[in-house]
């Protein structure tokens, strides 16, 4: 199979945890006879600082003509400053809408190797974790109409939540398949007690759930979510919700699994499009130190080789190198938290590791 890879390194960390995403994609060519050609494209803070604008058309159009998109990270406090459409995240929300990728799969995975840096009791998550939620993530708060506008009270500022019927029905679709591959336990989250938005949401899953039968549905509003995750994760199976939803719980079910550097994603459009990256982000306070932990990074890769290319065999590959690698005691330094039994290695070692275990 040949394949071609848009590659958006960005920010930060970002070009050294791709660096040896690569690395480890090129392994897995060479022992199951592919061929990934990369073409590398700016957004973000770098496509700032070189073209003025977080998402350059050229990057859009690259993406568009590419078989998938690996990006590394966006953002960093350099750019802080700049006007919130200008800043380097309304790049990643460019891409996200520009590729129509309405679909972001986060797996929350907990390796039996990392049981000891879940911050919970080790009796609820004994056995592990392996949770997926399901964002929706090209509608919702994020993309609704937003201003501000004189008040008697000062200045005040709105954000829209706004979802069709359509919007909610495909990306409760493609949380049912999911919950059909997996343990047929879907949970929706929403805060029906309260939105309007929430409601309509609510009423879509359910009727969407009269296709899947097999799969058992429940409703959960988000503030108990939250809480749920924390206090009994083993219950969730898939999670699906919204676009901001999504966003805060994911990010909360990533450190339950030890280090949001372990975490991937997948941004999908219809078919077989993706963007892949990890859901860290572009820490620039350890850019250049070779300490970023690339395994996030290296999973969403895997996540590529599954989910846009059909290729299972060759993504079991990856995860279990990732595996092995930690099963010998490699950490890099957010997985390593001064365990002397434990070996603290660096981005490009890791790497090495990983792809040697192919």
């Amino acid at each position: 199979m040949n394949a071609n890879i848009a590659v958006i390194s960005g920010d930060g960390i970002g070009p050294e945890v791709v660096e040896q995403a690569i690395l480890v994609l090129d392994r897995v060519g060479e022992k199951f006879g592919h061929k990934f050609s990369y073409k590398n494209v700016l957004a973000g803070g770098c496509a700032i600082d070189e073209c003025g604008t977080p998402l350059p058309q050229e990057t859009l159009d690259v993406c568009k003509t590419s078989d998938a998109v690996l990006l590394g990270a966006i953002g960093g406090w350099k750019w802080d400053t700049l006007p919130g459409d200008q800043r380097p995240e309304r790049g990643l929300l460019g891409l996200r809408k520009g590729l129509e990728l309405f679909a972001n799969l986060r797996p929350a995975v907990l390796f039996e190797e990392l049981a000891e840096a879940c911050p919970l009791r080790p009796e609820l998550v004994a056995g592990g974790l392996d949770i997926v939620v399901v964002r929706e993530l090209t509608g919702g708060i994020y993309f609704g109409e937003r201003g501000r506008r004189d008040t008697p009270q000062g200045q005040a500022a709105f954000d829209v939540e706004l979802y069709s019927e359509a919007e909610v029905r495909r990306i409760a679709k493609v949380a049912f398949d999911m919950a059909m591959k997996r343990g047929r336990h879907l949970t929706s989250v929403d805060k029906a007690n309260v939105l309007e938005s929430s409601r309509l949401w609510r009423e879509v899953v359910i009727e969407v759930a009269k296709d899947y039968p097999e799969v058992t549905l429940s409703h959960m509003y988000v503030d108990n979510a939250a809480m749920q995750l924390v206090s009994s994760p083993k219950q969730f199976d898939v999670i699906v919700t919204s676009n901001m939803f999504g966003d805060i719980l994911s990010d909360e079910a990533s450190i339950i699994t030890g280090s949001i550097g372990m975490l991937p994603s997948a941004s999908l459009a219809e078919g077989n499009f993706g963007l892949y990256e990890p859901v860290h982000g572009s820490a620039p306070d350890i850019a250049g130190q070779d300490k970023a932990n690339p395994m996030a990074t290296i999973l969403s890769a895997a996540m590529m080789l599954r989910y846009t290319f059909g290729l299972s065999a060759e993504a079991d590959a990856v995860e279990g190198a990732v595996q092995k690698v930690l099963s010998k005691g490699y950490r890099t330094g957010d997985i390593h938290r001064g365990e002397r039994s434990l070996k603290l290695v660096g981005t490009k070692e890791v790497g090495r590791l990983i792809a040697g275990e192919i």
